[in-house]
């Protein structure tokens, strides 16, 4: 009797290849059907790649920003006693500072209080602009690693005279392009020696108007004593010297100065940052859900109009297995279909925008990968139903009807 049978189960064997042209057949003869079934899969997957690729891209480019400016700069700010009012920093805090140990180098930035800077003198003194004047080290072009845009900046000559640089906010809002031209600042014409790019890690001076400490001390009347130092240090020993700095600045009150590391802002926004694309994400895989329940709907409607063909193949030697096997895997393709091509879009759109925002294009390679990986277990679950549906069509019914 097993002799008998062994012929009947090797024809109703489903090979791979007979298993593929069948899973492809359902797609070949309603290709339109095919196409927007896989469309709502390749949205959802473009969203997601497209929203981790941008993300990755955008964290590269703060890494990058990092790397070049650095993350061993400190910000050492003096603080307020208990009326409010506002304790400077020691006059000789440089030179305190540098014998820190790990300092590499430091400069201090005074705020001028009540020095204003107009366009020229015929504007009215109301109108400040929010402006701040601000005496400076001649080395915190260096310490801040600022670029001039245009110009140069404060040199040993120059911070003796009535010279000024302009953040670039300033510039902007006093509309100077170029150096060379003269303002009032503190009731004085001083000439734009250079404009600075805007700095990432002081943005504080973007809207300042930058002077030397002689000539804020001989024509400003400004005491020496800065309101901020900026100090490089070790990264080896900058947790160290964090430590260190408000006692050597104020003995007796360490608490009345801060130490902070401006590096720690951006690394604080790129983390609202992903956790902003965590939610995009999640709306990603919303519309990947969508594009799930549309091949199941779509697989559903494939058995309600083939049911002669399943029972016809039954009727002929196909088993339940293989019925199951042909619907699952046409689940199965529609998905990797609009997984192959929502990962094209998702890159495409990553690189497009990367390049119209000068980022570099940082898409990880597990990302297009997960995708595809992501819709397959998508359309194997949306096809399960189907194909179970399919194998339980009987061949007598099927043909009747």
């Amino acid at each position: 009797m097993n002799l008998l049978q062994r012929p009947t189960e090797e024809r109703s064997r489903l090979r791979a290849v007979d298993l593929i042209q069948l899973s492809t057949s359902g797609i070949r003869a309603r290709p339109l059907r095919a196409v927007l079934s896989a469309l709502g899969i390749a949205i959802g997957i473009a969203a997601m790649v497209a929203v981790l690729g941008i993300s990755a891209s955008s964290q590269a480019q703060l890494q990058q920003r990092l790397d070049a400016l650095g993350t061993n700069l400190l910000t050492v700010e003096s603080g307020k006693d208990l009326f409010g009012a506002e304790t400077p920093l020691p006059k000789d805090s440089s030179g305190r500072v540098i014998r820190v140990a790990g300092v590499l180098e430091s400069a201090g930035v005074g705020t001028l209080s009540g020095v204003r800077v107009y366009r020229s003198d015929l504007i009215p003194s109301a109108e400040t602009g929010g402006l701040s004047v601000r005496a400076v080290d001649t080395a915190l072009d260096r310490v801040l690693a600022a670029s001039i845009r245009s110009g140069a900046w404060l040199n040993d000559a120059t911070a003796a005279f009535p010279s000024v640089v302009l953040g670039s906010g300033a510039a902007r809002q006093l509309g100077i392009e170029q150096p060379g031209t003269l303002i009032w600042l503190g009731g004085q014409q001083f000439s734009v020696v250079g404009i600075l790019d805007p700095v990432a890690l002081a943005p504080e001076l973007d809207t300042s108007a930058l002077i030397g400490n002689a000539v804020a001390k001989e024509r400003l009347g400004y005491d020496g004593a800065p309101t901020r130092l900026y100090v490089r240090s070790g990264e080896d020993t900058l947790q160290k010297t964090r430590k260190l700095l408000p006692q050597t600045l104020s003995p007796e009150k360490p608490e009345s100065v801060s130490v902070s590391r401006p590096s720690d802002a951006l690394a604080a926004k790129g983390a609202a940052d992903e956790t902003f694309t965590g939610m995009l994400l999640a709306l990603g895989s919303l519309g990947l859900l969508v594009g799930g329940i549309g091949v199941a709907n779509t697989m559903i409607i494939s058995v309600m109009e083939r049911r002669r063909e399943i029972g016809l193949r039954r009727a002929i030697g196909a088993r339940r297995a293989h019925i199951r096997r042909q619907f699952l895997g046409e689940a199965l393709v529609l998905s990797a279909l609009g997984g192959l091509a929502g990962a094209g879009l998702g890159a495409a759109a990553t690189a497009g925008f990367a390049a119209s925002g000068g980022l570099p294009f940082a898409l990880p390679t597990y990302v297009p990968l997960a995708a595809i990986g992501s819709t397959l277990i998508v359309g194997a679950i949306a096809g399960i139903v189907p194909a179970w549906r399919a194998a339980r069509v009987s061949p007598t019914a099927a043909l009747s009807g």
